[in-house]
């Protein structure tokens, strides 16, 4: 059920906190071809379903606006839908004339993209598609092939580990989250064929609302409950993985069921340095935010943004322009090459019992 319109007191002091949260330039903004000052509105979703939101597209977009000279605003709605829209409003009635979003369902982001639209204001749907919203562009990985990945990373590691029939229990992204029925198509064209040969049993499958990793191992431990041999699971980013993997380590089975993830966060790359999980897909974020950037500056500055790309939206039944990228896959063998990129640093990944685990997956 969706919440009340009156906000809360605790809603208002949430609020307050985001707005102190957001950033803008300092210096002046530049200005388009109509005389019109800059400037650039970002709402990211959250930072409880994945740390990327914060640590990585927040520095990378302020870097590349301020780079770019433009004004900007980015806030973190916390998961709040409500929050999600009051933000929006202030950022249309701020004067922003770009808005990027990370809708936190279709419903609440077809409403702000409406109603930026209706106010002139150019939108871009950044990493999901909002479904039969208005966006006018479209940025994010090829989240089809990010699924395709995990499948075959699963069994991967299947393979390696010599299991045979293994039970697959899957542990799917929200509902609510165009992505996550991306990825979804992806590891099930996958691992369908594997269940129609009988080389796989397909086990528990359950989608995890708002990508809540708490809810995450509830759910694992009750499909554990009910199917003991579990041997495998499709779990759809490093947060749920790791949910997984608590519970398999109070089971004293961590290590011994491959986990999948994505995100390639800090604590998936060292769940698979550790062995607890098989693999991850990394997705270069700062190609995908210097690709928005990119994109919402020249809006901004009034001129036509570049795609590469167009994705089909099934519910507003229409061609979005788009801007896909390509994930890759990160395996144990691999993990330097997340380190090399700079997504994450030597000195947040290699701590304490993990320093050896660098050293012999050759992390430099």
């Amino acid at each position: 059920m969706r919440k009340g319109l009156l906000l809360t007191t605790a809603s208002v002091a949430l609020l307050t906190t985001l707005t102190a949260c957001g950033n803008s330039s300092s210096g002046s903004a530049s200005s388009d071809s109509g005389g019109k000052k800059s400037k650039i509105g970002v709402i990211l979703p959250d930072s409880k379903s994945s740390a990327r939101w914060e640590t990585a597209d927040r520095p990378f977009l302020t870097k590349a606006f301020k780079a770019a000279g433009v004004d900007y605003d980015i806030q973190n709605a916390q998961g709040d839908k409500q929050a999600f829209q009051t933000i929006a409003d202030q950022m249309i009635s701020s004067g922003v004339n770009v808005l990027v979003i990370v809708n936190l369902d279709s419903g609440t982001g077809k409403a702000v993209l409406d109603k930026a639209k209706a106010q002139g204001v150019a939108t871009i749907d950044y990493d999901r598609l909002t479904l039969g919203g208005s966006a006018q562009y479209y940025v994010s990985f090829d989240n089809t092939a990010v699924g395709k990945l995990q499948g075959e990373g699963l069994g991967k590691c299947l393979a390696d580990k010599k299991v045979k029939k293994p039970v697959i229990a899957e542990l799917n992204g929200s509902p609510t989250d165009n992505n996550a029925t991306l990825f979804a198509d992806g590891y099930n064209g996958v691992l369908d064929p594997k269940y129609a040969s009988g080389d796989y049993v397909k086990g528990p499958n359950q989608s995890v609302p708002d990508w809540d990793n708490a809810q995450a191992g509830t759910i694992f431990e009750q499909m554990l409950t009910s199917q003991s041999r579990i041997g495998g699971v499709l779990a759809a980013n490093d947060g749920l993985g790791n949910a997984a993997i608590a519970v398999l380590r109070k089971n004293h089975r961590n290590g011994q069921v491959p986990v999948t993830g994505q995100d390639a966060t800090v604590q998936g790359l060292q769940n698979i340095l550790a062995g607890d999980q098989c693999m991850t897909v990394y997705k270069a974020v700062k190609k995908e935010a210097d690709a928005t950037s990119e994109l919402a500056v020249a809006l901004a500055k009034g001129q036509k943004g570049k795609t590469t790309a167009s994705v089909q939206d099934p519910e507003g039944k229409r061609d979005v322009p788009a801007v896909l990228l390509a994930p890759v896959a990160i395996y144990k063998d691999n993990v330097k090459d997340v380190v090399n990129d700079g997504f994450v640093t030597k000195a947040e990944l290699c701590t304490g019992k993990y320093a050896d685990l660098c050293t012999e997956s050759g992390i430099q």
